[in-house]
Order: structure tokens, then sequence, then C-alpha cells
């Protein structure tokens, strides 16, 4: 028996080797250069004429020390896409938030912590990234526009906002 669960043990460390080993070809972007790493995919290029219209549906909030996964998706969608040959102006990104994600748009002051998004959210706002924050999640929570970090909007809601979007052509990712 222990000479089986050894066998095992040696079998699934040798198949894990190679997914553990991938971790280390995720690299950073150029867009969004602190955040949104990715793998490169051999062989896969897309035309630089490509346009990409995405919405992002942020509904879980992030961890109170670590930046929210939703948001860093987005970052990374524009770097890997870029990286593939597709022209960063040709990529619009609006990431609607609500449900427990309204906290990863508070200012310090507001949360009454460092908020670990901070910087990631600039740099995405810098690659033209928009942020709506749902205005019934922020009407639940007491959350006013001062709350928020400069260039969040406040919107009627996150349904609302994705339906007119989609109106607009974007995609939800």
């Amino acid at each position: 028996m222990i000479r089986r669960t050894a066998a095992c043990a040696a079998a699934l460390l040798v198949f894990a080797m190679p997914a553990l080993a991938g971790m280390d070809d995720f690299q950073a972007g150029t867009v969004v250069p602190d955040f949104g790493k990715f793998v490169p995919v051999e062989g896969v290029t897309l035309p630089a004429d490509t346009e990409f219209k995405v919405i992002f549906d942020v509904a879980d909030g992030g961890p109170e020390d670590g930046v929210n996964r939703g948001i860093d998706s987005a970052a990374r969608f524009l770097n890997m896409n870029a990286d593939a040959g597709v022209a960063p102006e040709n990529m619009k990104v609006v990431l609607v938030l609500h449900g427990g994600a309204w906290k990863d748009l508070l200012t310090d002051e507001a949360r009454g912590s460092a908020n670990p998004n901070v910087h990631l959210i600039a740099e995405l706002q810098a690659a033209g990234a928009t942020f709506d924050l749902c205005g019934q999640t922020a009407a639940a929570h007491d959350v006013t526009k001062d709350m928020l970090l400069p260039g969040v909007n406040i919107v009627l809601s996150a349904m609302t906002a994705r339906a007119l979007l989609q109106q607009e052509g974007y995609t939800l990712n």
C-alpha cells in the first residue's frame, strides 16, 4: 500500500510539473504594464485592424489586501491581444461593477484602508478603459461620487449599463 501511494504521488508530481512550469511563462504586457500578465500563444496573431468593444462584468469583490481578479482580467485582455497584434486604440473596454465589487472602487479614505486596486484602475483608465458602478449597488451601500476613485461613473444599474453597451456593439465578457 505504501509503495502504491508513493507511486501515485510520483506520477502526480510528474504530470503536474508541466503545469507548474507554465506559470513562469506569464509575462507583463505593454498596454497595462504592471498588471494583466499573460502567456503568449506561439503562432497565434490577430490582424492589427481587429476591433474589440468588450464589457467586463465584475460582481465579486477582491481580497482586502490584493487586486480584484475580475478587474485584472481586463488588463490581461488588453495586454494579450495587443501582444497578438491588435492595435491598442482598437480595443474599447468598459468595466461594469456591482455586487461586492463596489468596495474596489473606493478611495482609501472611503474604504478605511489602502485600496490595492488604485494603481490597477489608474493604469486601465490610462489605457482607455472606463469604470461604471451600478447605481443600485451604490445606493444600497450609501456610496456617493466623492467616495469613488477619480473617473469612476455611477450609472442607473449594471443591468441597464450592459444593455445599453450591447446596443452600441459591445460584447459581454
